[in-house]
């Protein structure tokens, strides 16, 4: 049974619809005039409205457009009636939002076949929003554990700064980042983008994580040497994903790296992912290139562990590519408008990230962003 609200200053129109509608074995409710009208949709949820248009004070467009003028009343599906037949009219109600147009006299037939269609279509609708609502909920969900999976503070580590900012296109990403403790090693920096976007890179974005992070602090060799740390782990994820996931045809590009903070000795696995930088003084001083393919493309895929110094004052910048590929009025960020940021003197590590995010920002402007934009910087102190 649906609840219907009757709209019309004539009390013989009242009658002849409510008594029809209710022979139908629906609820109905009056209303003798257009303020009345949406007094009564206020205080109640009705599944339908049948909106008389000529009526003094407020005519039927004027309460119509109140209707649709209103947050939670633009959603309740409203049917025109009236004497006028011209096609003008119809147009008009319709073009204003209304369902439906029905004119007297009313036709029982006519009347019931246009009532139940609207309802019909009223419940298809209630029933998407329904379940948008429950993918809404979901996709919060599945934010929430992701964000639990990136980490919750920033180690901190005497003598260096460490930043870092994500921003994920969806509400889950395939982006992440890591940084922490590698017992007897050093400081663990982890950046990566899982191939594709939404809800299945995002559940390998945990999967490839939790690999990288179990195989560094596990390994066997993780207390006694950086290099085979790096390499165990990265070797050891890759071919997992290759093989139990093949089907899948998953992949990541990752950059993972130890960092000993006592001679900033910089030890790292780069599998295909965009060079990370080291900047000095006059920019950029090198760029820490691929050493390996993406995990997961393959088993058993060769991988050269490389090392880099950073000297007192450097920064390792490391990003994904939603940053330079970010569009903002037809074109990308690019990495020209990127050097010109880092080559610019910058207070902090943190401070270096937030001019990046801003200037992305202010290109991006309200254009909608398609790819997750993920930034780390860990910056060597001149004096600790």
């Amino acid at each position: 049974m649906a609840r219907i609200l009757v709209v019309d200053d004539d009390p013989f129109n009242r009658d002849v619809l409510s008594r029809r509608l209710q022979h139908h074995g629906h609820g109905v409710d009056v209303a003798e005039g257009g303020a009345q009208a949406l007094q009564a949709a206020q205080d109640t949820a009705y599944d339908l409205v049948l909106l008389d248009i000529m009526m003094p004070g407020m005519d039927g467009h004027q309460v119509l457009s109140a209707f649709k003028d209103h947050d939670r009343l633009a959603q309740v599906p409203v049917m025109m009636i009236s004497a006028l037949e011209d096609t003008d009219t119809v147009v008009r109600c319709l073009s204003s939002g209304a369902e439906d147009y029905l004119t007297k006299p009313f036709n029982p037939h006519i009347l019931r076949a246009r009532v139940d269609s609207a309802l019909a279509r009223k419940r298809l609708r209630d029933m998407e929003q329904q379940h948008a609502r429950s993918l809404e909920r979901e996709l919060e969900i599945g934010r929430q554990i992701q964000l639990g999976f990136l980490p919750a503070e920033l180690p901190h580590v005497e003598g260096w700064q460490v930043a870092a900012r994500f921003r994920p296109a969806r509400q889950v990403a395939g982006d992440f980042y890591d940084l922490f403790p590698v017992p007897g090693a050093g400081l663990g920096v982890v950046i990566a983008d899982v191939c594709d976007k939404g809800v299945g890179a995002a559940l390998y974005m945990a999967l490839f994580r939790s690999l990288l992070r179990s195989g560094a602090i596990r390994g066997p060799s993780a207390s006694v040497d950086p290099a085979s740390t790096v390499l165990g782990a990265m070797s050891q994820t890759n071919d997992y994903i290759a093989t139990v996931h093949e089907r899948a045809n998953m992949f990541a590009t990752v950059f993972f790296g130890i960092l000993d903070p006592g001679d900033g000795q910089l030890t790292y696995v780069n599998a295909g992912h965009d060079p990370p930088m080291v900047l000095g003084d006059g920019g950029v001083r090198a760029r820490l290139g691929p050493t390996a393919p993406a995990l997961g493309l393959s088993n058993g895929a060769g991988m050269h562990v490389q090392t880099m110094r950073l000297a007192p004052g450097d920064t390792l910048f490391a990003y994904t590519d939603g940053v330079v590929d970010a569009m903002g009025e037809g074109e990308p960020f690019g990495e020209a408008r990127l050097l010109a940021l880092l080559a610019a003197p910058s207070a902090s590590a943190a401070a270096l990230l937030d001019t990046v995010t801003d200037a992305l920002e202010a290109h991006v402007g309200t254009t909608e962003s398609f790819d997750d934009v993920t930034t780390v910087a860990v910056r060597r102190l001149s004096h600790a």
